[in-house]
């Protein structure tokens, strides 16, 4: 080859080197320009069941309980019963002394009656509510067993049969309330009568040694003991608390705004009690609302819910009166419905938007939310199910930005 041909060759060589390198540089500025997709958090939106409900803390407390106070004036022995400690009817709990009664003058003996009429009627009238309870009783359990065959034939729901069951607990419960109250009743008259003719006796004195026996009205439980030591008591001073541990009820205070959506019979679902978790049912809301501070310090209007516990006892024998739980009321719920997380919306406008990914592309997408929970909300328009939504999307997303999933 002549020396002509070899630096023609030399120098053909390097402009294409330098060419190339020259296109490596442009390629990687352009490279370097064009914007990479956004890495983001991506979900599905799904079709399923969505469950509503509004989840406060609540304390247990035992559904019929009984303070136990000194009938008469005297010297009160001391107590050796404990808080826990199991008791039966008639058991004696505590025992007095009267101390030196002067004649009753008339006023005092009016005051006596009028303690012995008042109780009287209270008696009659825990009769009387025994027999409206087992009445409603009688109903319940007829109309349960009225929608019993309809169920099966079909013409009636499922949950109409299990509203009609829980009305049967509900009736059971307030029977066995209701003669707890006419039990106690009679307690209190026969105490009151015992006053009655001690206080009469003008030679009752502190050296008679005749004691006053105050026995349990019911067979329960010692929830506490408000005067365990030996002293002087004044009539009506309480002595002990008793209860049926095994009779327990949560009360939930809750927003007014979240009461309105509560109905008696909702579903309850109980935790955060150590142990496994609990069902019940909404028995009642109460009728009036209390004022309460929140922990910000803002005034906020509540109302107690009372929820009863489903069988069987042994599942939360450990509760005990006063605990604390976790109760989550169901108050709303739907089956095979389009839903979407709830971390996926974001406001738009007057309404609620999502970015859905298509063809590797954010697009801005409208859509029209139903019920919601805390995790997820119930799409009634915009998108379907099966499509891909971004979770958590910033400020970076946008309409028509390139992103790729994490």
């Amino acid at each position: 080859m002549s020396n002509k041909n070899h630096r023609t060759l030399v120098r053909w060589v390097k402009r294409a080197l330098g060419a190339a390198f020259l296109l490596a540089v442009v390629g990687m500025v352009v490279v370097a320009w064009i914007p990479k997709p956004l890495p983001i958090e991506t979900a599905e939106v799904t079709r399923g069941d969505l469950l509503v409900t509004v989840s406060e803390d609540g304390r247990t407390r035992v559904k019929d309980r009984y303070v136990v106070s000194a009938p008469l004036a005297g010297n009160l022995a001391r107590i050796e019963l404990r808080p826990g400690d199991d008791v039966s009817r008639d058991r004696v709990l505590a025992r007095i002394v009267p101390v030196t009664t002067p004649l009753l003058d008339a006023r005092s003996r009016e005051q006596a009656r009028a303690r012995v009429a008042a109780a009287t009627a209270g008696t009659k009238r825990a009769r009387a509510q025994i027999e409206r309870a087992k009445a409603a009783l009688a109903f319940a359990d007829q109309e349960a067993q009225r929608i019993a065959p309809l169920v099966e034939q079909g013409i009636e729901s499922a949950s109409t049969q299990t509203r009609a069951e829980l009305d049967q607990r509900t009736r059971r419960a307030e029977l066995t309330s209701a003669r707890f109250a006419a039990r106690v009743a009679e307690y209190e008259l026969e105490m009151a009568n015992s006053a009655l003719r001690r206080a009469g006796k003008p030679s009752a004195t502190e050296d008679d040694g005749e004691e006053q026996l105050v026995s349990s009205p019911i067979g329960g439980r010692v929830l506490k003991v408000l005067q365990a030591s030996e002293g002087v008591v004044a009539a009506g001073s309480p002595l002990i608390e008793i209860g049926d541990p095994a009779a327990l009820e949560i009360v939930v205070d809750v927003l007014t705004r979240d009461a309105v959506q509560i109905e008696p019979g909702a579903d309850v679902t109980v935790d955060g009690w150590g142990g496994e978790g609990l069902h019940g049912n909404v028995r009642t809301i109460e009728p009036s609302a209390f004022t309460r501070l929140s922990a910000l310090g803002v005034e906020e209007q509540r109302v107690n819910v009372v929820i009863d516990i489903e069988p069987p006892y042994e599942q939360w024998a450990r509760l005990g009166d006063g605990y604390r739980v976790d109760a989550h009321i169901t108050v709303w719920r739907e089956a095979d419905i389009t839903k979407v997380p709830a971390s996926a919306l974001f406001r738009q406008d007057d309404g609620w938007a999502v970015f859905v990914v298509r063809d590797e592309m954010a697009s801005l997408v409208p859509v029209e939310i139903g019920r919601r929970n805390a995790m997820e909300a119930q799409v009634v328009a915009g998108i379907e199910s099966g499509e891909t939504v971004v979770l958590h999307p910033s400020d970076r997303v946008a309409d028509g930005i390139a992103v790729t999933s994490r």
